[in-house]
């Protein structure tokens, strides 16, 4: 079968491998779509210091159970089940978390085989009737983003902001609106990108210059209830605590670059105007069934997002178009 390991920084190659088999209480996939998402690229130039290579990419995964044909979504971030955290229901920060495509063969491949310790957290989900494979792998990005709506509280009649327009920016317009948000405005430096992404999810207001002014003359100097910071920039969360409204809630959604996440933070604004900064870690097993029930019911539509459906053997070019910001989602159908 063909599989993209990553070999080293800059050096991930479509090559052949034997076809894996299921061990006990594993469970073998033939993978039918596994979307690139921005780590992905960040892998593909830096590494990760959880991957030994060579080792197959792709934790974005939905496919078909080899032998019985069930149409299955497999979760990225696999918690142990057992530590404290994981006792408490934080499956989220577990300290001992592993993950597809990082610890284990992911699903830039023909065929995968699914951990034990994966069904041991009800981490394989039925695809439900009516939702395609390439739907289901944004299950994964979407369970992200659930988690960090739910530590934000987004909730009906909300001004919404959400920072960078990238697949994860344009789920969390969509998941803000079915959570009853009243207005939701998208942000970018990328003004072709904003344009793009605007275009599919209509926010009310689209952003790309003096955001902290524009978000305060939108909601008549008050700020936001919500302000989401999906980007990998420590100036977005600066300006997200500028222009959030009193007792308003900050997500720390996208992390920073590990050589330079030290921010600027105006404790004053946080302490006088009772703010909430939370962060956003991943998701549970949980997140990821509700996400594709969101999917299946129409809540929150991701077929549209997808722009580009490549196979494998162009899966450097998928991770390409990420790294330029020029595509929104990009699916590899193996």
């Amino acid at each position: 079968m063909k599989v993209a390991r990553f070999h080293a920084p800059g050096d991930i190659r479509v090559e052949d491998a034997p076809e894996p088999v299921a061990g006990p209480g594993e469970l073998k996939i033939r993978v039918r779509n596994c979307s690139t998402c921005g780590t992905d690229a960040k892998i593909f130039k830096f590494g990760h210091h959880h991957i030994r290579p060579p080792r197959v990419m792709g934790h974005e995964i939905a496919g078909e159970v080899a032998g019985t044909g069930e149409r299955v979504q497999v979760i990225a971030a696999i918690p142990c089940g057992t530590c404290a955290e994981c006792r408490r229901g934080r499956l989220t920060v577990c300290p001992r978390q592993e993950s597809m495509g990082y610890h284990y063969d992911g699903g830039f491949a023909e065929y995968l085989v699914v951990p034990a310790k994966v069904l041991a957290v009800n981490g394989v989900n039925a695809i439900p009737e009516g939702v395609g494979f390439a739907e289901a792998s944004l299950a994964e990005p979407l369970a992200c983003v659930l988690n960090g709506q739910a530590l934000a509280r987004v909730g009906t009649g909300d001004d919404v902001v959400v920072m960078g327009a990238g697949p994860i920016g344009c789920l969390h317009v969509r998941l803000a609106r079915a959570r009853g948000a009243g207005r939701v405005f998208l942000v970018d430096v990328n003004a072709d990108r904003l344009a793009v992404a605007a275009d599919l999810v209509r926010p009310d207001a689209a952003i790309d210059g003096d955001v902290v002014e524009q978000v305060l003359k939108l909601t008549g100097g008050r700020g936001a209830d919500v302000v989401i910071t999906a980007a990998a920039a420590g100036v977005a969360q600066e300006q997200a605590v500028r222009m959030t409204a009193r007792q308003g809630r900050v997500s720390f959604f996208g992390g920073l670059p590990k050589d330079d996440p030290v921010i600027r933070l105006d404790s004053n604004l946080v302490h006088y105007r009772e703010l909430t900064i939370v962060g956003a870690n991943g998701s549970s097993p949980a997140h990821n069934a509700e996400a594709l029930r969101l999917i299946a019911e129409g809540a929150v539509p991701v077929g549209d997002l997808i722009t580009h459906r490549l196979p494998l053997s162009r899966v450097l070019d998928g991770i390409e178009l990420v790294s330029r910001g020029a595509a929104i989602k990009v699916t590899i159908e193996p």
